[in-house]
C-alpha cells in the first residue's frame, strides 16, 4: 500500500517557553497508507487531537517531521496540502457558515476560487454522495445534529479531498445523529477509497478503522487492529477509555454462565452467538 501520510518523531509543546513543561505530542512516528481508516483514540489531554492538527497544518511541530503526499509538511506547500484533506471538528453549529445548505457547502469552493459552474455540479454531488441533496435550500437551525455534521462532510467531500479528518465529529450528536455519520462515512470510504483519520474517545466508533493508534500522556500507548486493541480490556479502561458495549456485555454473560463461543466487539456478533449458542439447538 502506498504512503499517503507520515508522523516521524514529532513533538509539539503549547508552552516552548517553559522547560519543564510536559509535551502535548512527545517523539509521536506513524504512517497512514492510502485508503486506510485510522482510528487515533485516547482520554481527554492525551494528545489526539493535537496530533490532528499538526496533521493539518494548523499547528507545526517543534521537533520531527509531518509528511503528506510525499512532501514535507511547511508554510510554503500549506494551502496546497490542504486542499488535499478535508476536515470535520466536534460542534455541529461552529462549522455553518452559509445561510442555506448549499451555501455552506459552496464557502470553501469559492474560496478556493472554483469556476461557477463547477461549484454548482460539486455542491449537487457532495450532498448526493451524503444523502443531503433534498436539504439543499434548508437553513442550519432545521437540521438535526447528525444532518449538519454530513452537510460538513458534504463541504469537505466538494473540494475532492484524498484524506478526511474527523476531530471528535461525534462526540456531540445523540445515537442516531453518531449512525448517521458513521455510516456515511463507512459508505463514502467503500465507494471513494478515501483515507480516513478518526480522532475520538468513543471505542465503539473505533471499532470500524482497520487500525487503531492508542494515545496516552501524549505517546503512542498501543497500536493494532480493533480485535488487537480490545484484547487488552481493562487496560484500556485504566487509561480512561470506555469498552464497547457488545464487549463488557460478553464477559459479563460468560461471568454470569452463558454459553458464548467468544466475546464480541459488535452488538450484532453477540446477538447472533447468543442465538445459536443458547436457542437455535
Amino acid at each position: 500500500m502506498n504512503e499517503i501520510l507520515s508522523l516521524h518523531e514529532v513533538t509539539y509543546t503549547y508552552t516552548p517557553e517553559e522547560t519543564e513543561s510536559r509535551n502535548a505530542v512527545d517523539g509521536i512516528s506513524l504512517t497512514v497508507n492510502d485508503g486506510e481508516w485510522i482510528a487515533i483514540v485516547g482520554h481527554n489531554g492525551s494528545g489526539k487531537s493535537t496530533m490532528a492538527k499538526l496533521m493539518n497544518g494548523l499547528l507545526f511541530p517543534q521537533n520531527g517531521e509531518v509528511r503528506v503526499l510525499g512532501e514535507a509538511l511547511n508554510e510554503e506547500n500549506l494551502w496546497d496540502i490542504r486542499s488535499q484533506m478535508g476536515m470535520v471538528f466536534q460542534n455541529p453549529d461552529n462549522q455553518f457558515v452559509g445561510a442555506t445548505v448549499q451555501d455552506d457547502v459552496a464557502f470553501a469552493l469559492e474560496n478556493n476560487g472554483i469556476p461557477f459552474e463547477d461549484m454548482v455540479v460539486r455542491v449537487h454531488e457532495s450532498l448526493t454522495q451524503v444523502k443531503m441533496e433534498k436539504f439543499l435550500n434548508s437553513e442550519p437551525h432545521h437540521l438535526s445534529g447528525g444532518q449538519k455534521q454530513r452537510v460538513a462532510i458534504a463541504g469537505a467531500l466538494a473540494l475532492k479531498p484524498r484524506i478526511l479528518i474527523l476531530d471528535e465529529a461525534t462526540s456531540m450528536l445523540d445515537p442516531q445523529g453518531r449512525e448517521e455519520v458513521l455510516s456515511t462515512v463507512h459508505r463514502l470510504r467503500e465507494e471513494t477509497h478515501l483515507t480516513v483519520l478518526s480522532i475520538t474517545h468513543d471505542l465503539e466508533e473505533a471499532l470500524l478503522a482497520d487500525r487503531i493508534i492508542v494515545m496516552n500522556d501524549g505517546r503512542k500507548y498501543a497500536e493494532g487492529t480493533p480485535a488487537e486493541i480490545f484484547s487488552r480490556g481493562e487496560e484500556l479502561v485504566e487509561l480512561g477509555l470506555d469498552l464497547p458495549f457488545a464487549l463488557k456485555m460478553s464477559k459479563l454473560l460468560i461471568n454470569n454462565g452463558v454459553v458464548l463461543k467468544d466475546t464480541h466487539m459488535s452488538e450484532q456478533e453477540l446477538v447472533k452467538d447468543i442465538w445459536t449458542s443458547n436457542f437455535n439447538k
